[in-house]
């Protein structure tokens, strides 16, 4: 038997034509097509950084369900701390490589950059019990709703809808304390492991429930009240793009919907555009909707009619 083994000494760059095609890259990359920031390198944030953040802070939130089971009342305030400690120190540091990318102006100094990485990392720090409580709120949502959960430990290990939830929560809170950049990584990473993608700057309230979940889209503007569910394939997207005189799209217009308290959406529901779904209401399965409805409607494919 025979091994074939690559060596890459034996292959000549000529027969590649290298030459030619790394002068042609660099011209592309410094001057026909450079969408390179000018001025010193930048770190990127590193994603794999940020899933060892995230489940730091998911360990130091849950730390039976998502650090070490066998923890004992002794022993369970020691394991939270040196958890944030590390994981925080960790998180200063990937906020100091997003901030390089969150400003519009001029690069502050490397000093001032710390201090402002610090500052938002404090705050984020401080806001982790009103994130604990919005995500128990969730959890438990999601076991009231589900007539197949057996317990909280199952809905916490098991439904992608929690996590995704889980790691918007985290994300929002970063977003919200200056941190835009780094909170999209935390969505994208959830988006890749979840199939759900929930834009960290969307404001959702307590008692959140994502059934199933795959394919759920919520966008950058959209406000969600208390006590809402949604299922698989459900979109809250925008209708249209609006955009200046030079035809470049304007960033941050209200553009996605208004779901207000108490609604469940059933799965392939799109809902489109700056609308407001009114409390109470139920919209049903494969819908498509681009205008408000009252509050308490029952909405369907066939028809819309007002209970």
């Amino acid at each position: 038997m025979t091994i074939d083994t690559f060596d890459a000494a034996s292959v000549k760059p000529s027969h590649w034509n290298l030459a030619s095609v790394i002068e042609q890259l660099r011209v592309s990359r410094e001057a026909t097509h450079n969408i390179r920031h000018h001025g010193r390198v930048r770190e990127l944030p590193s994603r794999e950084a940020l899933t060892t953040i995230v489940n730091g802070l998911q360990a130091a939130l849950f730390p039976t369900h998502y650090g070490r089971p066998n923890l004992t009342d002794e022993s369970i305030d020691f394991f939270v701390g040196d958890t944030l400690n590390t994981t925080l120190n960790r998180l200063a540091e990937q906020v100091r490589r997003g901030l390089q990318f969150s400003a519009e102006e001029a690069i502050p100094d490397e000093e001032a950059m710390t201090r402002q990485a610090h500052d938002i990392t404090r705050r984020f720090a401080a806001s982790l019990p009103e994130v604990r409580a919005l995500l128990v709120s969730d959890v438990l949502a999601a076991f009231s709703g589900d007539p197949a959960a057996t317990s909280v430990a199952e809905i916490m290990l098991c439904y992608p809808g929690t996590i995704a939830i889980l790691y918007y929560r985290l994300a929002h809170s970063l977003h919200q304390l200056g941190s835009p950049f780094l909170a999209r990584l935390i969505s994208d990473i959830a988006h890749s492991s979840t199939g759900i993608d929930i834009h960290p700057a969307a404001q959702i309230g307590a008692s959140f429930f994502i059934d199933h979940g795959t394919g759920v889209v919520i966008g950058e503007t959209a406000i969600i009240g208390q006590r809402v569910r949604l299922y698989q394939h459900v979109t809250l997207g925008a209708k249209r793009f609006p955009a200046d005189e030079q035809g470049v799209l304007i960033k941050g217009v209200p553009r996605h919907p208004i779901v207000e308290d108490d609604v469940v959406i059933y799965a392939g529901a799109t809902i489109l555009g700056r609308i407001t779904i009114g409390a109470g209401s139920t919209i049903g399965g494969n819908v498509w909707l681009t205008q408000s409805v009252p509050p308490a409607s029952n909405v369907s494919q066939a028809q819309m009619r007002n209970d």
